[in-house]
């Protein structure tokens, strides 16, 4: 499926009906991954239309000169969320760089966001990342992207990976990705924070983002629960799918209590 925001032809699949959840994926792939972590954990959900974008530059979603930064971006998935779920109240997931801007969505927006769950999120202010090491499995196996994402590289993992994860290096567009990301921090940062039903899960292994910037946020948000996840890195939602899963069925039961 595709919506045109602007002069950006923003791809997607959706999922389901209900609710509209806007699940946003990392950088450097493109909604499959998403899809294959976030739909098993809604497994079971009734009542969720859960959609999944490709981001600008990744996937089939070009990223036209005009994005210039990450404040180009966000304005996109802004308008898209418009579009997408017709001014109804919607719920924010994001992983890594995904989780970036559905903060930034959620601060812009609080009335329209009935929920926010960040996964081993991207942060301003990034400190304490620990060293890549492997946990479980062989250090030998699959290619060196591979090697420096996943902390459990088993087989299994290692099908998830060349099934979801590494079709998509072919599509990305590396001189938009790069461009956009020379001005990468976004200038209306992420205040006010957004007050509403939050869940942030983060890998205690996350050598890509690590955990401390993530663990700020609960000061910050006055209704956050926070999960640091020993044995897990930035692969999280692959290598933890049933605690990942529990996490965001806690998260929905607060979204509904606090509708």
């Amino acid at each position: 499926m595709e919506i045109r925001v602007g002069e950006v032809p923003v791809h997607y699949v959706e999922h389901g009906t209900g609710r509209p959840v806007l699940v946003l994926h990392g950088a450097g792939v493109d909604h499959r991954e998403a899809e294959a972590c976030f739909e098993p954990a809604f497994e079971g959900v009734a009542g969720l239309r859960r959609i999944y974008p490709d981001l600008p530059g990744m996937g089939r979603t070009p990223a036209p000169e005009t994005l210039r930064s990450a404040d180009d971006v966000l304005d996109t998935l802004l308008a898209f969320a418009d579009e997408v779920t017709d001014g109804a109240a919607h719920l924010l997931v994001g992983h890594s760089a995904g989780a970036y801007f559905a903060q930034a969505m959620a601060a812009r927006r609080p009335a329209e966001v009935a929920g926010l769950a960040l996964v081993c999120p991207l942060l301003p202010g990034l400190r304490d990342v620990p060293e890549h090491r492997l946990v479980a499995g062989s250090g030998e196996i699959g290619d060196e992207v591979f090697r420096s994402y996943f902390v459990v590289r088993t087989p299994e993992m290692l099908e998830r990976y060349e099934r979801y994860v590494a079709p998509a290096a072919a599509l990305v567009d590396e001189s938009a990705l790069e461009r956009i990301g020379q001005r990468w921090a976004l200038t209306a940062g992420f205040a006010p924070a957004y007050p509403g039903p939050t869940v942030v899960v983060a890998g205690r292994l996350d050598s890509t983002v690590g955990y401390a910037a993530a663990a700020d946020l609960v000061d910050r948000s006055p209704n956050a629960s926070l999960t640091v996840v020993d044995g897990a890195g930035h692969a999280l939602p692959h290598e933890r799918p049933e605690l990942l899963r529990a996490l965001l069925v806690e998260w929905l039961g607060r979204v509904e209590h606090s509708s």
